[in-house]
């Protein structure tokens, strides 16, 4: 039986094989990779805030990948592949139902921690809280206009600085209060720049964000504006303690003193949690929050 020789020249022939099939296999790797971060299921806070609601509500379980199940086909279309080319005009919200809440974020891009890359990278904004929110307030009754027309745009429109954010909120506040008589409680939603250890605090078996408000003291509804938070924040120390970290009141040279609460003697400031915290802690404070504010407003209606 003869034996089969392998030459010199053969041998060679192997391994530059095995490299050329080992690049093409990376090569392709590294393009699906691309392919697929840019294909990534984008999640508007709107979306993100009604399943929380539902789930916290009903199921009481919480998965980032049960939001994918629960989201609409059209939803998937629209922020992933254009389907609809419609833009959001920047027009004043008009409600025909009396609304009595205005909910708003003068720093509208604050963002919460977002997850990872196999949770579909889902980064929510602090106006994940404004739509919680609303969805607690008219479960209960209450009327609610969210604002989501874009600061961002008024500052550049304008040649502002980021510092001008309240003065882009106040235009909105004007707007909507002439088109909206009935308004009586106006809501700035905002989130905290410390780190999480500082805005984190557990209460029985669930992790919540903290809670502070902030009161401007140079502005004529100073004082009822303070007696009004004072007694949500009363609520919330006697309902959740540990959860608030109290009232923060800010004023002289070099402050902003007033944060649009001249514009109403029912103003709240109330930031929720840190850049650290996740959606589940956010939920949980938002909706303690929300639960203190509307027995206090059911006290004065």
């Amino acid at each position: 039986m003869k034996k089969k020789f392998i030459t010199r020249k053969q041998q060679r022939k192997i391994p530059f094989k095995f490299f050329f099939f080992f690049f093409f296999l990376c090569f392709g790797l590294y393009l699906s990779f691309l392919f697929l971060d840019k294909s990534t299921i984008k999640i508007t806070d709107v979306e993100v805030a009604n399943f929380l609601v539902a789930v916290s509500l009903k199921e009481k379980v919480f998965s980032v990948e049960a939001i994918i199940e629960k989201i609409k086909p059209t939803s998937f279309l629209q922020n992933n592949y254009g389907y609809s080319k419609e833009s959001k005009k920047e027009i004043p919200v008009i409600k025909e139902e009396n609304p009595l809440i205005y909910i708003y974020n003068s720093h509208q891009t604050e963002e919460y921690h977002p997850s990872n890359f196999l949770e579909f990278s889902v980064t929510p904004t602090v106006m994940v809280a404004d739509y919680i929110l609303e969805d607690l307030f008219e479960q209960n009754g209450f009327s609610v206009i969210v604002e989501e027309r874009s600061i961002k745009n008024v500052l550049k429109e304008n040649n502002w600085k980021y510092a001008y954010s309240y003065k882009a909120s106040r235009i909105f506040m004007e707007d909507v209060e002439k088109n909206n008589p009935s308004l009586r409680y106006f809501i700035d939603v905002h989130r905290d720049s410390l780190s999480k250890d500082k805005t984190t605090v557990t209460i029985g078996e669930k992790e919540y964000a903290k809670t502070i408000f902030l009161i401007g003291m140079e502005n004529s509804n100073y004082e009822e504006n303070l007696e009004f938070t004072e007694k949500i924040n009363n609520k919330i120390n006697e309902k959740y303690p540990g959860l608030s970290k109290g009232i923060y009141k800010k004023g002289g040279i070099g402050v902003n003193g007033v944060y649009n609460q001249d514009f109403s003697n029912r103003v709240i400031l109330i930031e929720i949690g840190g850049y650290e915290n996740s959606l589940t802690e956010v939920l949980n404070s938002t909706l303690a929050f929300a639960e203190c504010f509307m027995e206090v407003i059911n006290e004065e209606i």
